[in-house]
Parts: structure tokens; sequence; C-alpha cells
């Protein structure tokens, strides 16, 4: 047994390198909660969530008042033992984003470093199920981007392989529909063109707009309807023949398992930075399994691609790089599909004097 001795806690706050919006909202900023964590064996392991610009600071003060001293002096190894102590010591403020995103940074962290101490990648010790996953890119979808712009993205990134794009939608019902099928014109048959409203309608037009996308053959309707809406979300899902993908917006394994029991959604898109970490995602993935969906993680693209490589049933990996300015070398994609690392770890390879030099002024804490 190797007990944790420190836990070192800071934030970067990334900007994006382009602009992204969608139907609600502009994507800003990327608050970046890092959590080093060391055993008494000297090894580090490190992990990571995020928000979209709001709430950093409040994970920070949970991270550095309630969770980080939690685990100074237990076993690193006791990760499914501290993940649910942790549960517990904030039952008051869960199910809740700000817990959930505060708890996947040091779930994460001791992932990492069980891998670190094995020798093994993630992808292989968390069930080693694929070699590699297919992408889609969503950087070149954004609500504001003009249709023409749209269409030479879409181009670009079949040429490069990609297996498909990403569509913001939650314009005017007819430029939605124009915009996408200026898109399938250009790209024809084979390449998916996945759409995504960002919970912005509410169920009556989201059955009115699906019928209206039904034929332009689009491989999902994302977040048509706010998370909480799970009756909405079965009434959508009887009413169209569309895949109806659900998952970044939730924050809880029981609330997957609704959907799940309920058929309100065909794709799982489990977020590790929202649910709570690798402990959770891995189970809502394997529940995903046992009613034969796919999963298909949002955002995160660094740590997802080990993920998705770890079970039989991910479909897709979203492209979105946000992390080079942290790290010393990128994802590897070879003809259009994410290769997860081999190096022991999450597969990141992490730039520290980049991260010590990012880091925002005061949030850098020592526990120990």
């Amino acid at each position: 047994m190797a007990k944790i001795v420190r836990v070192e806690l800071l934030m970067v706050d990334l900007k994006p390198k382009v602009k992204r919006v969608d139907a609600i909202q502009s994507f800003v900023s990327q608050e970046t909660p890092m959590v080093r964590i060391t055993d008494a064996d000297g090894v580090v392991g490190t992990g990571y969530s995020y928000t979209i610009g709001t709430g950093g600071p409040s994970v920070m003060a949970l991270l550095e008042r309630t969770l980080g001293p939690a685990i100074i002096g237990r076993d690193a190894y006791d990760i499914e033992a501290i993940w649910r102590d942790l549960l517990f010591l904030t039952h008051a403020t869960t199910v809740g984003a700000l817990t959930a995103i505060a708890m996947a940074a040091i779930d994460t962290a001791l992932w990492d470093l069980k891998c670190r101490k094995l020798g093994l990648p993630l992808h292989k010790l968390a069930g080693g199920a694929q070699a590699s996953i297919p992408l889609y890119t969503t950087e070149g979808g954004w609500l504001h981007i003009e249709q023409p712009a749209l269409v030479e993205d879409a181009l670009r990134a079949k040429a490069d392989g990609f297996g498909g794009c990403k569509l913001k939608i939650g314009r005017p019902i007819h430029e939605d529909v124009a915009r996408i099928a200026a898109v399938r014109e250009a790209v024809g048959p084979g390449f998916e063109i996945f759409t995504d409203a960002n919970q912005a309608f509410a169920v009556d037009e989201a059955i009115r707009r699906a019928r209206a996308y039904e034929p332009l053959d689009i491989g999902w309707l994302e977040e048509p309807l706010p998370a909480d809406d799970i009756s909405g979300h079965v009434r959508l899902s009887e009413q169209t023949s569309l895949p109806i993908a659900v998952g970044e917006s939730l924050y809880s394994v029981s609330h997957f398992r609704e959907y799940l029991q309920r058929h309100a959604a065909s794709i799982i898109q489990v977020d590790v930075g929202r649910i709570g970490g690798i402990t959770p995602w891995l189970k809502v993935a394997h529940m995903a399994e046992a009613f034969n969906i796919s999963v298909c993680p949002h955002f995160l693209m660094e740590l997802h691609v080990s993920l998705c490589a770890a079970v039989p049933n991910a479909r897709w990996v979203e492209y979105i790089p946000q992390l080079d300015s942290l790290t010393t070398t990128g994802m590897t994609i070879e003809q259009g599909r994410a290769i997860p690392s081999d190096a022991p770890g999450l597969g990141i390879a992490w730039n520290f004097e980049a991260i010590d030099r990012l880091a925002v002024e005061g949030s850098r804490i020592t526990l120990q």
C-alpha cells in the first residue's frame, strides 16, 4: 500500500483557438482545474476536468477545502472506495455539475497514478477493446459560420480521412435545412453529418425539426431538448427515425440509466469531465453496452481516445483540440482515426513547464 502524501491543485484558463458559438451560448474560455496526486513511493498522477467559462473558482474551492484534504493518507489504489466516499462527503451538493467536475479531476489523477505504477496505458488497464476510434470534427461547424465555410470545412475533413463532421443547429428551420443540405450535397453519401442543438428546443419544435432533417440523412440529433426533460426525449424518440444523442449535460450514472431504460436516447455522449471521472464513465459505457447502444463522448478528445479504446461500444471520438498549449505532443491520428497512446498513464503528454507558466494567479494550492 502506498498512501497519498500530497495533493497539488492549480487551474489554467484556456482560450479556444477558434470562435465557438452554438444555439445558446458562446464558448469563450475553458477553465481547467488540475490535480497532481503523489503517493508515498513518489509516483505522481495528474488529472483534470473543465468548465466552459464559469464555475472554475468554485470547483477549485471544493477541491481545496473538501475533496483534497479527504484523500490525504488514503491508499491511492482504492479508486472505487475513494470515489464513493467523496460522493457521500459531498452528498449535499450532488448530483450537481460543480461537484462532478471537481471529483473528475481527482478521479482521473488517481487512474493516471495507478496506470503509471503498473506501467500500463489507460486504454489497456481499463479494458483494451479497440486499437483505434474513428474521428469526426466539430471545429468547422459552429452556428455563426456561414454556409460556404461549412461546406469547405466538411470537404477538408473528408479529404483528411475524418468520417464525419458536426453542424450546430438553431437558426430558423429553413436556414438549418439549407445548411445541412449544402454540406450533404458536397460530401455525398457515406460521410456522416451530425447535428447539435445544445438543448435549444421545446419538444414540439424538436419534433418538427427532426422531421425536416430526416431526408438529409444525418447521423444523430444531439441535445435537442433540456437534459432534464426525459419525458420529452421519450416523446421525440417515438416520433422520429433520427438517432437522439444525449449525455454531455448529465452528471449521474443514474440519469443515464433512466434514459436507457426509457428508450429516450440511442447515442450516449458521456463526458468524463462532467460525470465525475473515469470510474463512473466506465460504468455508463458498460451500461450502454448492455442496452446495445454506442458511446460517442463529448469533448476532451485527448482523454476520451483512451477510454473509447477501452470499451467495445465506443463509435466516435469528437475532434476539438484544446490541450495543445499544455502538452508536448498531440493525439495521434492516422487516416482519420484516433490512436490511444501506449505510454503509461492517461495518454496525455503534459508540458508541466507550460502548465506552471499558464496557471491562473492564486490558484496554486498544496495539501499534505
